[in-house]
């Protein structure tokens, strides 16, 4: 027993682990390769200090993880923009062709986008030294452990045995691929699970990824997975090619799995053509795919285009079309979101789509279901846009009995069962109640937020657990807490955040409850959020009426007279305070000391902004968004959150956001910190 021989047989069954699980071409049988990994095991039991981490071995000798650690990737593992057609993927082609006419000559590399598990590679001298999920793009999870089980992977670059010419094997390398479970061997995985009595998988990719997240790793070696790797995302310390296509090719010479069924094209029509062969070959590919991927060659030129966003124009994600199956609409449900508006689902019989079973499916909004006469008991037509979010197209009119029923808005509120509000023109319905149960957290998150009440103490989890604990059913029940009723709930979010409960904190809380009985009209206005009314329209409403109880008794002629109110505001205002559950919270607000009149810091103020309307847009150098808000106001401007054409300026700080473009459209004039200050000088 030498080290020559322990050294000879690691490359050699390393060599036929690639022949086998790479090449899908073995030279050798099964019971000749078990001869040599069983001498080898035998050498490494007589001699443990020999053993390197490239040994085959070790694919699966590391102990079970706690937890996944977090790795920054060296440079970000970002996704790629979709094209739904060839008509997308010209107009890919005519948007970077205007940033580099090199475009316009440029070659194009098509590649399957495989629908596994991206994940990141690093050698260091040739040897796998870490492994990771891609995670958000930034930071993945290390699964080196869990990599090692997958035989495709090379423990070591095998560039002795494989010659590879013209570069030198760079001292780092990292390289990203996808992971995945060969369709076969999915099945015949469900299959020995099925005939064990045991649970069987959903699809592939799944599954894919939950083996490779298990923290044993003897349980990701027991599942069939492979990868194919198709990009080098840095180096150092030598050369790699600077062509998609010779990338493909080199990572191949180094002895790592490549797709089979990527080709090179002149021209974009070709990569195109070529590309929607696959939409009906796609069964053929021996793993899930969702579509194609066409990539620029020039891989220097892909990178000097640039990103948009997050997504890098060298390259364009070809979609297959969704996977459609029709099954029965068993019945319409109605979901209340936080907001309080109110969102249709289809209940539907149970059905297969692209390996996921889907028992609901979205309706979009009530205009939808009418305008495709989508009835309960209808046959219809479900698509899972995007391999992800199951919607309904369109009912299968011929397939219809007579039985089936139409849909109708509701007239309650599913939760609470108050009457529902609709205004014309706007396609959501809405639950008004301010008591209502399904959007209570979010109600008084808003009511003691910053710019309503202001409630500083009152956090979330806070407000969640004095929900759970039934001490507020409304946030007129704020007022009514006790010491006791607050220290709960904080001792609650505490033990839930392992840090140590605080008597002060409940004291804090209960003062800064007390003091925001003091705030002003407006504030109370903009917290009891009334559909359509923001902080600016509270100021107005406050400044126009001077208490809640003559905005009460308000007509909709009235609201309409107050400049930015329209017929929809003024409805739903009226609308608000006509509720009796409405009445009923603003009396026990009122019984709680809150109960605000106008003040005279409320009333509009004179100077000389009077009559400007200004929208403030990205950071200034010295004033806060509030603060500019502030300054604008106490100089008699107003302050509003949109551009419109009745704005008369936009001021400008760094980084703006859409505000700006659209400014620059409406043609209004736009200023930066100092030229607003130079407005407000007398």
């Amino acid at each position: 027993m030498t080290d020559s021989r322990y050294e000879e047989l690691k490359s050699q069954i390393n060599f036929h682990n690639y022949r086998y699980h790479v090449l899908d071409a073995p030279i050798i049988s099964d019971a000749e390769y078990d001869r040599l990994l069983d001498e080898l095991k035998q050498i490494e039991s007589a001699r443990p200090e020999w053993i390197t981490p490239d040994s085959p071995t070790q694919r699966a000798g590391a102990k079970p993880a706690d937890k996944f650690e977090k790795i920054r990737h060296p440079k970000p593992i970002l996704s790629l923009a979709n094209a739904f057609g060839a008509e997308d993927a010209r107009a890919w082609l005519e948007r970077i062709s205007k940033i580099d006419d090199r475009v316009e000559k440029a070659q194009f590399v098509v590649e399957p986008k495989i629908d596994g598990l991206s994940v990141v590679l690093h050698y260091r001298d040739g040897f796998f030294t870490q492994g990771a999920t891609r995670g958000d793009g930034e930071v993945g999870e290390d699964i080196t452990s869990n990599l090692k089980t997958i035989r495709a992977i090379p423990l070591k670059i095998p560039v002795a045995e494989l010659e590879v010419t013209g570069y030198k094997l760079p001292r780092y390398l990292v390289l990203r691929g996808e992971a995945f479970i060969p369709i076969k061997d999915f099945e015949t995985l469900n299959r020995k699970l099925e005939e064990a009595g045991e649970k069987t998988y959903l699809n592939p990719r799944n599954t894919a990824a939950g083996s490779l997240r298990q923290l044993d790793p003897a349980l990701t070696s027991s599942r069939p997975l492979t990868l194919l790797v198709y990009q080098i995302v840095c180096h150092e310390g030598g050369e790699v090619p600077t062509s998609q296509w010779e990338i493909l090719q080199y990572l191949k010479a180094l002895g790592f799995p490549i797709t089979d069924v990527a080709k090179r094209f002149d021209n974009l029509e070709a990569a195109i053509a070529y590309t929607e062969t696959w939409n009906k070959g796609r069964d053929s590919l021996p793993y899930e795919a969702d579509g194609m991927v066409i990539k620029l060659d020039d891989l220097k030129l892909a990178d000097e285009l640039g990103f948009v966003g997050k997504d890098p124009r060298g390259a364009v994600a070809f979609k297959f079309p969704a996977r459609e199956v029709t099954t029965t609409l068993k019945e319409i449900g109605v979901a209340v979101g936080r907001t309080g508006v109110l969102t249709p689902y289809a209940i539907l019989e149970p059905v297969e789509i692209g390996g996921v079973i889907v028992e609901r499916a979205t309706l979009h909004n009530f205009d939808f279901i009418a305008e495709k006469d989508i009835r309960a008991g209808d046959r219809v037509l479900v698509k899972r846009a995007g391999e992800v979010i199951p919607y309904i197209i369109a009912p299968v009119i011929d397939a219809r009995t007579g039985k089936e029923k139409p849909c109708q808005p509701p007239s309650k509120c599913p939760a609470c069962e108050q009457p529902v509000e609709h205004f014309e023109g706007e396609v959501a319905w809405y639950c008004v109640n301010a008591a209502c149960p399904a959007q209570l957290v979010r109600n008084v998150e808003h009511f003691v937020s910053r710019g309503a009440m202001d409630i500083v103490g009152m956090g979330i989890e806070i407000v969640k657990k004095l929900i759970e604990s039934e001490k507020i059913s409304d946030v007129a029940d704020i007022y009514t807490l006790t010491r006791e009723d607050i220290l709960d709930a904080i001792t609650k979010k505490d033990r839930k955040t392992k840090s140590a409960p605080s008597g002060k904190n409940a004291d804090n809380l209960l003062t800064a409850i007390i003091e925001s009985k003091k705030q002003p009209l407006s504030r109370l206005i903009a917290a009891l959020g009334i559909h359509g009314v923001g902080e600016v329209m509270a100021k107005d409403l406050s400044r126009a009426f001077g208490s809640l109880s003559a905005l009460s008794q308000a007509s909709a002629d009235e609201l309409q007279q107050i400049e930015g109110v329209g017929p929809n505001i003024a409805e739903s205002i009226v609308d608000w305070f006509s509720r009796k559950a409405n009445q009923n919270l603003l009396k026990k607000l009122s019984a709680a000391g809150v109960d605000p009149q106008m003040q005279k810091d409320e009333k509009k103020k004179e100077g000389a902004l009077s009559g400007l309307t200004f929208v403030v847009t990205g950071t200034l150098p010295t004033l806060s968004r509030d603060d500019a808000k502030t300054f604008i106001e106490s100089h008699g401007g107003k302050s509003t959150d949109s551009v419109s054409k009745k704005t008369s300026y936009l001021v400008l700080g760094e980084n703006p956001g859409s505000k700006f473009e659209k400014a620059k459209s409406l043609g209004v004039k736009i200023i930066d910190e100092e030229g607003l200050k130079q407005l407000a000088q007398p």
